[in-house]
């Protein structure tokens, strides 16, 4: 079995800044990109919230960019999923596809979170070409147009209010007549007057034609079913960490975060760090993920010379 000093897992923004910088320390990382390399961003088309980009960048070309400069400065960066990991006791043994591969000094865990969808095939249709899973980074692109945000807690709310300072109108598609967010973000909603809340309601189809999202189809409970126009769709139906294989030795809180010590990225586990949006249910930031993936391999550097 292939022994290494810093095994890296997740090929988005924590995982490549991560090899940057273990490379740079001197660790010879070896990253793994698991089954969507450059992680969540790419599922987006233009970013231009990401600091250095005055007029924007393309998501792709962005993390094609940092998966370049990782291996310029020596990370061992390959294709392969990881199927099993033995984190009992170190060095820490991993699986890839299937087969015994790594045996790994520290380990960075770097494997994101996967946005809740609701299944739709007119919703994979759109995917990035205005349906979206994150109104921070792409509300901009819907200034001064109409959109609606799917989910009635804590989340849709803010996405929505936070639309709402954007766009001319924002509807929002609650399967219910409440709520399930707090009193705060209730009342942050009601006080929006661009927002519209239908309730008891649930999304059939997203419509579009080759420029995009044009609208959503909505059933009532009763039966009712009508179009309204929007040209985004936003959903905001929670996040699920892609932490379930580290889970036997891994402390996560009760939605499967990926616990870490303070603003540090120490798990439980000696030896084992968790970066970007597996260990972080608030940001969700590529530059975020990019600083908790500096954070992680400067803990490893530290772990290792100990």
């Amino acid at each position: 079995m292939e022994k290494v000093r810093c095994l890296i897992i997740g090929g988005g923004p924590a995982g490549y800044t991560a090899a940057i910088y273990a490379s740079r320390a001197g660790l010879s990382p070896v990253l793994y990109e698991g089954p969507e390399p450059g992680g969540q961003l790419t599922t987006t088309t233009m970013v231009e919230n990401f600091p250095g980009f005055p007029g924007g960048v393309d998501a792709n070309t962005l993390m094609d960019a940092m998966r370049s400069q990782a291996e310029g400065v020596g990370a061992d960066i390959r294709r392969g999923i990881v199927t099993k990991a033995d984190l009992s006791g170190r060095p820490f043994k991993i699986e890839i596809d299937g087969e015994p591969a790594v045996e790994a000094e520290s380990l960075i865990i770097a494997t994101g979170a996967a946005a809740k969808y609701l299944g739709l095939p007119s919703e994979r249709k759109f995917r990035g070409s205005g349906v979206s899973a994150c109104a921070t980074c792409d509300g901009f692109f819907y200034r001064k147009k109409d959109v609606a945000v799917v989910g009635g807690g804590d989340t849709a709310c803010e996405e929505a209010t936070y639309l709402a300072g954007l766009c001319r109108k924002v509807y929002m598609i609650v399967r219910r007549d409440v709520f399930r967010a707090s009193e705060a973000m209730q009342k942050r909603v009601a006080g929006t007057p661009n927002i519209e809340v239908l309730w008891n309601c649930n999304t059939r189809e997203v419509l579009g034609d080759e420029s995009g999202v044009t609208g959503v189809r909505i059933e009532r409970k009763d039966g009712e079913v009508f179009d309204i126009s929007v040209d985004g769709f936003f959903l905001a139906i929670g996040h699920h960490p892609n932490s379930d294989l580290f889970k036997e030795w891994v402390a996560t809180d009760e939605n499967g975060y990926i616990v870490t010590d303070g603003c540090s990225s120490h798990t439980n586990v000696e030896g084992v760090f968790a970066a970007g949006d597996v260990q972080d249910p608030h940001y969700r930031q590529a530059v975020n993920a990019a600083a908790s993936g500096c954070r992680a391999a400067l803990d490893a550097e530290k772990f290792l010379k100990k």
